[in-house]
């Protein structure tokens, strides 16, 4: 049987410690069945993003005649855009894999599934290795109801819809969060007729209340959205999807078009590990439980990123991958400290959080100020048009004065948080937000302004 220092299952976020352990001088192996670069490279971030920049520029010709310029789309060569982007993420994909497949002393690289046949032994390619120390990393994948009828039919998930070349004439998106905004507005732009068939009362609804409120509102105008609707079955026919539903009060109703896309959350890769042949824990709905020092419940293994779910951003996974880097190599042993973690959601309006929402705050019986300030009420505002749901959001705490939670949804609003980001991590209060001069007149006075209107407030 092979012993290496370490091996690491999933190429994504915990491929960070293949690297730097192997710089370093360790043995080590990785294991991945699928294409490398994880979520992010191939069906997640980098793709999504690429597909919806170009959806960005075509609904900023569609509504240039605000700005009194008349503009018209000539024609949108869907397949040309998925093959830029897979040829991209392909590549990319490819180099890394070339880089693992060279002989390289101490390093070795199994392409294939990856099973625990006791605590500390795995075989993969029918090969039996083991390790020092050994790190899951293996991701999460779209999670599908058991709707009668949807099995078997060509549906969508997020995977597909980034590599399809097919842009349907009407496309259903089942789903009300950040996949189903972000690929349903890609789409809809691009020009397929888009309805988001959502079970909740709004979209986006783990965001800060407003924030939820605003955007769906904004999101409403361009795409069609129903509300509080079930699907109860799919039929597929002759190329084209039927869904039967019922809302909130009883009624059924029947619809069709050629797309179906399925945005209903996302479940951890821990279901086909062998866990059941070790005794390491996963909670109710199979996210892998750690501890603070990112430790299963056997000693030597240890889990990070989608696969726990403590927090389901690449961003976070390299976070923790560093972390534990120190703690495995660095002989750091100490409990890992988050920062405010951030996120955003690349959809139109774009939405960028971090810290606590207001309901949040109210839950905790935190007493705090808000600060709001709406972009058009901004020089760079008025100059974009922007709508009246494009706003920024600051929370503080109401004796400290320090920022709790910081919420835009607007144009930019992903590179905006930014600072809001360093001024959380580093505990600034609602003056030092003020003490800076904001250029004039830059997109973040809006800031400035939402930071005034909370110190009147104090």
């Amino acid at each position: 049987m092979r012993t290496f220092d370490l091996i690491v299952i999933g190429s994504g976020g915990g491929a960070n410690l293949v690297s730097l352990a192997y710089e370093l001088g360790y043995t080590v192996a990785l294991i991945e069945e699928w294409k490398l670069g994880g979520t992010c490279l191939n069906r997640g971030c980098i793709p999504s993003k690429m597909l919806i920049h170009p959806a960005n520029v075509s609904r900023i010709i569609q509504e240039a005649e605000k700005f009194y310029i008349k503009a018209y789309q000539k024609s949108i060569n869907f397949p040309q855009i998925l093959k830029r982007i897979n040829k991209t993420t392909d590549t990319e994909s490819n180099d890394i894999k070339e880089w693992y497949q060279e002989k390289r002393k101490g390093l070795a690289f199994y392409s294939g599934h990856a099973r625990f046949i006791s605590n500390r032994i795995i075989e993969v390619q029918g090969e039996k290795i083991t390790a020092e120390k050994i790190v899951i990393a293996t991701g999460a994948r779209s999670s599908i109801p058991l709707i009668p009828g949807l099995k078997g039919t060509p549906y969508l998930t997020s995977m597909e819809a980034l590599r399809s070349r097919l842009l349907p004439k009407k496309l259903f998106v089942i789903g009300g969060g950040y996949i189903a905004c972000e690929l349903g507005h890609a789409y809809g732009a691009l020009g397929s007729e888009v309805h988001l068939l959502v079970r909740d009362r709004a979209l986006l609804t783990r965001e800060d209340g407003e924030i939820s409120k605003n955007f769906t509102e904004a999101f409403s105008r361009r795409y069609q959205v129903h509300f509080w609707t079930v699907t109860e079955k799919v039929e597929y026919k002759k190329k084209k999807f039927t869904l039967y539903l019922k809302d909130a009060e009883g009624k059924k109703s029947k619809i069709s078009g050629d797309g179906l896309l399925m945005a209903t959350g996302v479940m951890p890769n821990s279901d086909k590990l062998g866990l059941e042949n070790t005794n390491i824990s996963v909670n109710e709905k199979g996210f892998i439980k750690v501890n603070e020092y990112l430790e299963t419940a056997v000693p030597g293994v240890y889990s990070l990123g989608d696969v726990v779910g403590n927090y389901m951003f690449r961003h976070s996974v390299n976070f923790e991958s560093q972390f534990l880097f120190q703690a495995l190599f660095g002989k750091q042993r100490k409990p890992i400290q988050y920062p405010p973690m951030p996120h955003a959601v690349f959809t139109n309006p774009e939405v960028g959080s971090v810290g606590m929402t207001e309901e949040e705050l109210q839950k905790k019986n935190i007493s705090y100020v808000v600060g709001k300030n709406e972009y058009r009420k901004s020089a760079m505002g008025e100059a974009r048009l922007s709508s009246k749901e494009e706003f920024v959001k600051l929370l503080f705490h109401k004796q400290t004065r320090k920022l709790l939670g910081a919420h835009i949804l607007g144009e930019e609003a992903s590179t905006m948080i930014h600072q809001l980001i360093y001024a959380m991590t580093f505990g600034a209060t609602a003056e030092d937000l003020l003490k800076m001069i904001y250029i004039h007149p830059a997109l973040p006075e809006v800031i400035q302004k939402a930071a005034e209107k909370a110190s009147d407030g104090f």
